[in-house]
């Protein structure tokens, strides 16, 4: 059988969106903390894992995110996320049921997983670290996320009862060993077929109001 493993991509990504506002945007500043929110229409959270050989890529499509940004002291952010694990989808249904299932994600059990934010240390005026506790089934550790922002810019005026007063994007990637969360039960605790690393791959659209 074809199987695929897809990990807390989801959740540990989002992160990401704590380095809104970078110093390098063409946006005015903005004072205190701020509130932003994901736009999904314009996110992508996935992963891709070996299956022998073979890069096999997945999304994570069902996702909430609470954000509050400080742009001049972004020490004071916080995120925290919640990704529900029956919306993995990776374009193929047994497969996908596989992963909701016990030998895997364990869906009716544990049907979230989170991240929830400890850090923020940013590295350059386009790169930061968030730092944070991710949570998938019953086990929580705490992982670095390397981001890149991309840029971030003032909302037209026109656009702004929409979209808000500025939008940030940025990217993400980093890999997680599946086995330290307890993903992949059984003989699927063995990698020959199913690679233990799952690579983490994030482009984040946010919006602050």
């Amino acid at each position: 059988m074809n199987r695929l493993l897809g990990t807390g991509a989801a959740a540990a990504a989002l992160a990401l969106t704590l380095a809104a506002g970078s110093p390098t945007s063409s946006a005015g500043d903005s004072q205190g903390t701020a509130t932003w929110s994901v736009d999904a229409a314009h996110s992508q959270v996935g992963f891709s894992v070996r299956h022998f050989f073979t890069p096999v890529k997945g999304l994570f499509h069902d996702y909430e995110v609470s954000l509050e940004y400080d742009p001049a002291h972004p020490e004071n952010s916080s995120v925290e996320v919640t990704i529900s694990v029956g919306s993995v989808d990776t374009s193929h249904e047994r497969r996908d049921n596989d992963l909701r299932s016990d030998s895997w994600f364990e869906v009716e059990r544990y049907p979230t997983m989170t991240f929830r934010s400890t850090s923020v240390q940013p590295l350059s005026d386009t790169e930061f670290v968030a730092a944070g506790e991710l949570t998938i089934k019953d086990t929580t550790i705490e992982i670095e996320l390397p981001i890149t922002v991309l840029g971030v810019m003032d909302v037209p005026e026109n656009r702004r009862e929409r979209l808000g007063e500025q939008v940030a994007s940025f990217q993400a990637a980093t890999v997680i060993d599946r086995r330290d969360f307890g993903v992949g039960t059984g003989s699927w605790t063995e990698t020959t077929v199913v690679g233990a690393d799952v690579e983490i791959e994030i482009t984040i659209e946010a919006n602050r109001r």
